[in-house]
């Protein structure tokens, strides 16, 4: 660990106590997954440009279904670490996940270890998808949530959103995949910062970040349904048996 990196992590929350995340694991997994990903679907990347090709990058997908996860860390450019509900770490499945790089967040509760590994991710200039909408859903982007701008407040990484369309169609069950051959289109936009904000931060102003936050994911989710003509899927049939 460098002398600048070090000085992050002292950084409240402090990251210096905590072990190495791997990633070995993941970066292979990746290279294997896509190829199917590109055979299973009709799948078409947008603007990947966009993708900073180094530092630390928050990744704000929008949350359709069980496909999105697997998906985007498939396809992006850079290895992926993942924030996903603890109910998934079980087994072989959950050392296969912590091996690679995946981070468990316990979603019933304030779950201090799994924000400090999130914070740890970026400030080793690394790329961290989160959820800004919490659970699957219409993916509008309607609801967003504070983590997303707790952690770019944090750690003044920049955040991509990213427009996930046709991992749920119309109707479909947010517990099942889509069927060979749909249509999957993924829209990279723009990334943006927000305001580095130092210890102590008041939750007051997490959510006016988050509310900000909120109008560019949302602005940019309608910008690529029209690009595409790929329409979101409306709400699902039943909630999110997690939320």
């Amino acid at each position: 660990m460098t002398a600048d990196e070090l000085t992050g992590h002292r950084d409240l929350p402090r990251t210096d106590d905590l072990p190495a995340i791997p990633h070995r694991l993941g970066s292979v997994l990746r290279h294997i997954v896509r190829p199917y990903m590109r055979r299973r679907y009709d799948l078409t990347i947008h603007h990947e440009e966009h993708f900073p090709a180094v530092g630390p990058v928050l990744i704000a997908p929008n949350h359709l279904s069980l496909l999105d996860g697997p998906l985007l860390g498939a396809v992006a450019p850079r290895m992926l670490h993942q924030l996903g509900k603890v109910e998934a770490f079980q087994g072989v499945q959950g050392f296969l996940l912590h091996r690679a790089g995946q981070i468990s967040i316990d979603r019933s509760q304030y779950d201090v270890l799994a924000i400090r590994r999130a914070i740890q991710i970026l400030r080793e200039g690394r790329a961290l998808s989160v959820y800004p909408e919490g659970n699957r859903g219409p993916g509008d982007f309607r609801r967003i949530r504070g983590g997303v701008a707790y952690l770019a407040m944090v750690t003044g990484a920049p955040i991509l959103p990213v427009a996930l369309l046709g991992t749920r169609q119309p109707g479909g069950n947010i517990e099942h995949f889509p069927p060979r051959g749909s249509r999957v289109d993924v829209v990279y936009g723009e990334s943006f910062t927000v305001d580095r904000v130092s210890f102590p931060r008041r939750q007051v102003d997490v959510r006016a970040v988050a509310d900000q936050i909120g109008d560019v994911l949302r602005a940019h989710v309608q910008a690529a349904v029209e690009a595409t003509g790929h329409p979101l899927p409306g709400a699902p049939d039943q909630k999110d048996p997690d939320e």
